[in-house]
């Protein structure tokens, strides 16, 4: 399963209302099954959030978080589709992972005011074994993400509605 978790920041980077989270999941597993539930995404246009990614292998009760962050020099998560495209696109983001390193568990997304759009991919890819030294490997929305090498370990894309 795949659970993103968010919470609206203010300016200073302290939580704002309630944290809330949006989950994909598939009872085979998420990288092997064909039929993933997605839920719809949705944010707040002018809003900025912190949002978490918490991957979790559910057939054997485990985190893979754990083993993603422990293992953070040879995994990187990227994030592409509509919702990140455009100048400016919808929504813009930045790794806020701990020790400023470029993984993506943690990620600062900030909501458009006039976003131009109400709906939105956002496509999640996590690469295993990468260069993450190979030139644009360190932008979130690295388009050509395969050029640095590795696997992608997860795919998945959200739908994304800005109110």
């Amino acid at each position: 399963d795949v659970v993103l978790k968010f919470q609206e920041i203010d300016a200073s980077g302290n939580p704002v209302g309630l944290a809330f989270s949006h989950s994909a999941s598939d009872p085979e597993g998420i990288e092997v099954g064909a039929t993933p539930t997605i839920e719809q995404v949705t944010l707040t246009r002018g809003k900025t959030y912190r949002m978490e990614i918490e991957v979790l292998n559910s057939i054997e009760g485990e985190s893979i978080t754990e083993e993603i962050l422990a293992e953070a020099d040879v995994h990187q998560f990227f994030f592409l589709g509509s919702a990140f495209e455009g100048n400016p696109g919808p929504v813009a983001i930045s790794y806020d992972d701990e020790g400023g390193i470029a993984l993506g568990v943690k990620t600062k997304l900030i909501m458009a005011a006039s976003p131009g759009r109400n709906n939105a991919q956002m496509r999640i890819v996590l690469r295993h074994d990468l260069n993450k030294n190979f030139p644009g490997a360190n932008n979130p929305v690295f388009v050509n993400y395969e050029q640095a090498g590795g696997e992608s370990d997860l795919d998945i894309t959200f739908p994304l509605v800005i109110n």
